[in-house]
């Protein structure tokens, strides 16, 4: 028992004594603080006691090649002082003797396919809802099967505040992604989840789950029940509308069985960003009248000839006849995909839907699509 006792009292020492030299290791170091902002000034810092050469670049900079040189002081410890840039949110990145590093001491990342990069939130009017809100949701990676492609799939699903303890049902918006990017895009460059927290909490938008499935059909290299024996092949003819057709059959269907929704056109949304504005436009031209409320945004229509013309003609005939509650295309001025939504604005006119077209300054990035979703979501479900 004595041994016991003794070998008891040993461990416990041991166990201090390791803890006492954690603490010491870390004992008179000054917490390393970046980004900061300061008045009219944003400080970056970075510890590298041993390189050569460090440089700051930003995503406010004027060009992709310009950045700022950092000066190291005596501790290792490199220095970045710049002015503050306008409301915003903006990525940034170290570059240390040419290599492209994150910031160790930000815990604001941003993926970018296969890209990570820090974040750099600037206050004010434009990026007022991308900070948490009080009152905040939750967001689940939910695996769901999917039979109409051949595979078992990943989606990010967000619920707003209360969800859990609610007995009401909730109206749901579908949120595609553009090409590059996967279902994590709208939340971490998005900023899905804290844009619809601030909006709920101010009343401007009705609670809603936003669903960002993953758009990309052959990114598991899955086989297909269309051509079990075959891997994915985009360009292959018997794969069109291979991601459509599982919005629909599982996306939708797994959604309105396993979460409170309102299971109604009235209460379904879908809107989408550059490639997944191309399946928005695509699966509601498909399926008139299953969804009331449709968003492409930074994209729109092309038309190779007569035939495809016709094709549109009648089915956006198709889809006013069906009926909807809100067509909003948006598109940024300097959008390289600003003719096809163009084209599209007058396609729909011509037809007569009634539509809005939502066009500002700027070009196909996320500071304009976290605009369009700030825009459209409070216009949901009224």
């Amino acid at each position: 028992m004595k041994k016991k006792h003794i070998l008891s009292i040993l461990l416990l020492f041991l166990a201090v004594g390791s803890y006492a030299q954690e603490l010491a290791n870390f004992a008179g170091q000054k917490p390393i603080i970046s980004p900061e902002i300061k008045d009219q000034e944003v400080f970056f810092r970075i510890s590298n006691p041993y390189a050569d050469t460090v440089k700051l670049y930003g995503s406010w900079m004027e060009k992709p090649t310009q950045s700022v040189l950092m000066k190291k002081d005596k501790s290792g410890l490199w220095t970045a002082r710049v002015t503050k840039p306008s409301s915003e949110l903006y990525t940034y990145h170290f570059i240390v003797d040419g290599l492209a590093v994150t910031d160790a001491n930000n815990i604001l990342m941003q993926r970018d396919g296969t890209r990570y990069l820090s974040v750099l939130l600037v206050p004010g009017d434009v990026a007022t809802n991308y900070f948490e809100a009080n009152s905040r949701g939750n967001l689940s990676q939910v695996w769901y099967d999917s039979p109409t492609i051949g595979v078992n799939r990943r989606m990010f699903v967000y619920t707003p505040f209360g969800y859990e303890s609610s007995k009401e049902k909730y109206p749901v918006l579908y949120l595609l992604h553009g090409a590059g990017g996967d279902e994590d895009a709208w939340n971490t460059m998005g900023r899905t989840c804290q844009i619809m927290d601030n909006l709920i909490e101010k009343g401007l938008a009705k609670p809603m789950i936003v669903v960002m499935p993953n758009g990309n059909p052959g990114q598991q290299a899955a086989k297909t029940s269309l051509l079990p024996e075959k891997t994915f092949e985009r360009n292959d003819p018997r794969f069109t509308d291979l991601y459509v057709n599982s919005i629909m059959k599982d996306i939708v269907p797994y959604i309105e069985k396993n979460y409170k929704v309102i299971a109604n056109p009235k209460s379904r949304a879908i809107a989408g960003l550059s490639m997944g504005a191309g399946h928005t436009i695509r699966v509601t031209n498909l399926n008139p009248g299953f969804f009331s409320y449709i968003c492409p945004l930074s994209n729109g229509i092309r038309m190779a000839d007569e035939k495809a013309k016709a094709d549109y003609n009648q089915q956006f005939q198709n889809l006013k006849k069906a009926g909807y509650k809100l067509y909003f295309l948006a598109c940024g001025d300097s959008d390289f995909l600003i003719e096809p939504a163009r084209l599209l604005d007058k396609t729909l006119t011509e037809n007569g839907l009634k539509h809005t077209f939502f066009v500002n300054s700027g070009g196909h990035t996320w500071s304009n699509w976290r605009i369009y979703l700030n825009t459209f979501a409070p216009q949901l479900f009224k």
